[in-house]
């Protein structure tokens, strides 16, 4: 069997894990499909992104907000010629249908666009002085090298939202894509990279979350950590960043419920409740884990939405007709049960 191999993203070279191992990307709709081998990386590899990172921070900061913001918006008319392609490679490596993952790469162009006009909004303050003959005023400034864990359920997207901010705003990143998608990140950086950005100003770090993204966490070289992820997880980081007074960004997991009442419009809120429950299989933060109904509509709701559920086409998110592909790996139908 022949499947590509990928490599670290370090000061713009692509280099091999130190551990010379690697991790294999399945189709998790077609376990015979092998997207391909990314590294097993840890803090050796970690330790020359953000070294890497360090020396093109120094330059990178230097550059223009709104000439920063130029590489974003070349990025994003990259990423709408590329959109189908990217697509369908999310759909290989995560499961969620076509519809889905070409929205997530849309994402990725809205954010693009939209951070790209932020490079000519980095505004300050100026304020009145509490002195005489003195002038009050404060400036926007790049905190350094930030480290961004991203996880496998919106793959380019939330690289995206952690991404293109700091970037904008002359920060260089290390990033650590989710094991089970690296290849969405691996995508998006390299449209960064054919847009024009310097060399080590966003390292890829490939490898699993306790080899690389608590080394990524507690790197002296690491001014700040965005994390996206469980809720377990996220705990932990937040108690290692604050240990090394860090600032921390953490999105993680919900319990959601959505609420009918005896009022309410029932097509309407079936048609939310049946997205909400099994839009990306589910494996969403923001996905409805729970109905709560009122006695009133409880019956009638409750029976339709299980028809509605039962016709559902499950299946392979490449072919057409399928409307919810397979959960992302086996652990994860584990936590499902």
């Amino acid at each position: 069997m022949t499947y590509p191999t990928f490599h670290n993203l370090i000061g713009g070279q692509w280099l091999p894990a130190v551990s010379g191992k690697s991790i294999l990307n399945l189709n998790p709709a077609d376990h015979r499909d092998v997207v391909g081998a990314f590294p097993s990386s840890h803090a050796e590899d970690v330790a020359l992104a953000v070294a890497a990172a360090q020396k093109a921070f120094a330059t990178w900061r230097l550059v223009p907000a709104p000439k920063r913001a130029e590489i974003l918006m070349r990025a994003s008319l990259l990423l709408k010629d590329r959109k189908e392609q990217y697509a369908r490679d999310m759909t290989r490596e995560m499961g969620k249908v076509l519809t889905e993952t070409r929205g997530d790469v849309q994402e990725a162009i809205d954010v693009a666009f939209y951070m790209a006009g932020e490079g000519r909004r980095l505004f300050g303050q100026t304020t009145p002085s509490e002195l005489p003959n003195k002038f009050a005023m404060s400036l926007r400034v790049p905190l350094g090298v930030v480290g961004l864990i991203t996880p496998w359920n919106f793959p380019m997207a939330i690289p995206a939202w952690k991404l293109f901010p700091a970037l904008v705003a002359g920060n260089a990143c290390v990033i650590k894509p989710a094991s089970a998608t690296p290849l969405s990140v691996y995508n998006l950086v390299q449209a960064l990279v054919d847009a024009g950005l310097p060399p080590g100003v966003v390292n890829i770090v490939s490898g699993s979350g306790p080899a690389v993204g608590m080394a990524l966490v507690e790197h002296p070289g690491v001014r700040a950590v965005s994390f996206t992820g469980s809720s377990e997880v996220g705990s932990q980081v937040a108690q290692r960043a604050a240990a090394l007074f860090k600032p921390v960004s953490l999105e993680m997991g919900g319990k959601n419920a959505q609420i009918v009442l005896d009022d309410a419009n029932l097509e309407l809120a079936l048609d939310g409740a049946l997205w909400g429950a099994f839009g990306t299989t589910g494996q969403r933060c923001t996905a409805t884990s729970r109905i709560l109904l009122q006695k009133g509509i409880a019956a009638r709701f409750t029976a339709e939405f299980v028809a509605r559920a039962q016709k559902f086409v499950v299946g392979n998110g490449l072919e057409v007709a399928v409307e919810v592909g397979p959960q992302i790996n086996p652990s994860q139908v584990e936590t499902s049960v």
